[in-house]
């Protein structure tokens, strides 16, 4: 038999009794015969045919039940509920999935079908196409889950309404993501929330602290890993710096990476190309630089302000397959935040630089006068005492003061690549507590270096002068120092990679570093005051503030660390 042939069914009856067409019809179509209305839907219910002949007595019935099985069919599939309840409050029919809810879930969906049975049935008249009602939608909770319904009237052709039909569904996930993501969202607002009062009285690295500590909580509690980086693009270089960090290892921060899709991690492959990443199974997967120690899995999301990538946001697991797509929905708006945050840190740091440069041309401008008319008067004075050695001394004294005052405003005024009062201290001999120490100096502003350099020279230092963070770590490789003084924003090289490079070293290695009116780009000084840094000076600095930093950093007490010799010691024995 040729099964490819079009296939009929024929449903028994006295039609095909009286006119036996069977054998006819088995000449050119494979033809399935039964008795029963039964055998005939499970027949058609199994195998698709080309006709199907009956009776017309038997047609109707056949086809109601066949429309009857599918529509049964389909509602036994589908994913939500369905139930149909009378005005007695009587389910008369629910399909698989309404029948698998909770004796209380369905109660709770009774009672909903009848107040929503009462507000249909206070229409008065009948109800015509025009005036059906419209159907409505409730919520309701039982313990810890959500349902949500919607109740439809059953319009007889009386224009009665007698029935509802209710769809019910479950939306405990859907409100839990959306409760996630509300709570992300107002943890994102707390976190970008900078009021300036307060945190206009904490130094950049002090603000960072505070935005880093708020960052770690917030990770914590919302993405709930402990383990993450955030790194910031370097717009020069396109290299990501770390600025935050929280249980990842040394030697994973100090990897550079940089904003490119391929040969940078999975990392660069985000800053490049601004899409996030679920990094699986980081055994497995190419792109996997380096992380946690025992990391399984990551998520990276790109840091965004104004569509424009800043940095990335990585989040680390000890778990195979931790991270979902809700998850990096989840760190995408919570990244959102971060950059906003630290564009605001940035900001605020970059006005307070400014607000110093216009603040001290503003006092040179307004000193000038003032300090001019005092040495006039002074002049004019010592003209008239004549012969009066004591009161010209003193009148004398006041010119060289204000003259002192004039030189130290013209070095603020220069900015922060002077060391202020070098020239003064040129007569600076040798310190016994600093001969023979070997220190290394970093700075991109020859000015900074040289005068440094030379200062510590005359009190007995051997010093090696750097131009690059590059030339630093690699001087720091190769040579042992008693101590480091270096700059935070060079070029190839940043301040806390110096001292990370410094510590490879020696673990307990003093290291000083140095910033422009506090500004620190790469957040270097906060990392690295984590990590032990000595001390931070924000240039420009005094020539005593160089010597009480290297005293410092190197254990010496004042009272033992002379500078200038011209210096006479008060009764403590510190030189005024």
């Amino acid at each position: 038999m040729d099964d490819s042939r079009p296939r009929i069914l024929i449903l028994a009856g006295n039609v095909t009794r009286d006119f036996p067409i069977t054998e006819d019809l088995r000449k050119s179509f494979h033809v399935d015969v039964f008795e029963e209305m039964d055998q005939a839907m499970a027949a058609l219910r199994t195998h698709s045919y080309h006709a199907v002949f009956a009776d017309v007595g038997d047609f109707l019935p056949l086809e109601r039940a066949l429309v009857g099985e599918k529509s049964s069919l389909v509602l036994n599939t589908i994913g939500e509920g369905v139930c149909i309840v009378d005005p007695g409050g009587q389910t008369t029919w629910s399909n698989k999935k309404m029948r698998s809810f909770t004796p209380a879930v369905s109660e709770h969906v009774r009672q909903v079908c009848m107040q929503a049975l009462s507000v249909f049935t206070t229409q008065s008249g009948p109800i015509t196409d025009v005036s059906i009602p419209r159907s409505k939608k409730y919520t309701f909770q039982v313990e810890d889950n959500y349902f949500e319904l919607i109740c439809s009237p059953v319009v007889m052709d009386t224009g009665e309404v007698q029935q509802v039909v209710a769809v019910v569904w479950d939306a405990t996930s859907g409100r839990r993501l959306q409760g996630k993501i509300d709570a992300i969202d107002s943890a994102g607002r707390e976190l970008a929330r900078i009021e300036t009062e307060a945190v206009a009285k904490l130094s950049p690295s002090e603000r960072l602290g505070l935005l880093q500590e708020k960052i770690i909580k917030y990770s914590k509690k919302l993405m709930r890993f402990d383990h993450f980086a955030v790194r910031l693009l370097d717009k020069r270089s396109s290299k990501l710096e770390v600025v935050i960090s929280e249980g990842l290892p040394s030697e994973a921060l100090e990897i550079d990476l940089y904003a490119q899709p391929e040969g940078n991690g999975i990392s660069g492959y985000v800053a490049a190309t601004g899409r996030s990443y679920i990094c699986h199974d980081t055994e497995k997967d190419p792109r996997y630089v380096l992380g946690l120690r025992h990391c399984k899995s990551s998520l990276t999301v790109p840091l965004k302000l104004f569509d424009k990538v800043v940095g990335i946001y990585n989040i680390e697991s000890d778990e195979v397959g931790a991270f979902n797509e809700d998850d990096r929905q989840f760190a995408e708006i919570f990244g959102r935040y971060v950059g906003m945050a630290l564009n605001i840190l940035d900001l605020l740091v970059t006005e307070r630089c400014a607000i110093s440069g216009q603040i001290t041309e503003s006092v040179v401008q307004e000193m000038s006068q003032p300090m001019a008319d005092i040495v006039t008067e002074a002049r004019t004075l010592m003209e008239e005492y004549i012969g009066d050695d004591s009161m010209r001394g003193r009148l004398n004294r006041i010119v060289d003061n204000v003259e002192r005052i004039r030189d130290s405003v013209k070095h603020v005024a220069a900015g922060p690549n002077v060391v202020l009062g070098a020239k003064e201290h040129v007569s600076v001999g040798p310190d016994a507590n600093l001969k023979g120490k070997r220190v290394l100096v970093a700075d991109d502003e020859p000015n900074i270096r040289n005068a440094i350099s030379s200062i510590l020279r005359k009190a007995g230092c051997i010093v090696e002068v750097c131009k690059d963070g590059y030339e630093s770590c690699t001087m720091l490789e190769q040579d042992p120092f008693d101590l480091v003084i270096s700059d935070i924003k060079m070029p190839y090289r940043n301040g806390y990679e110096v001292f990370a490079a410094a510590r490879r070293q020696r673990e307990d290695m003093p290291v000083v570093l140095m910033t422009g009116f506090g500004y620190d780009p790469h957040h270097s000084i906060v990392r690295a005051s984590q990590d032990g840094l000595s001390s931070v000076m924000f240039k420009p600095f005094k020539v005593d503030q160089l010597f009480e930093e290297v005293y410092k950093a190197l254990g010496i007490k004042p009272v033992d660390a002379p500078t200038d010799p011209k210096q006479k010691p008060d009764a403590s024995g510190k030189r005024s």
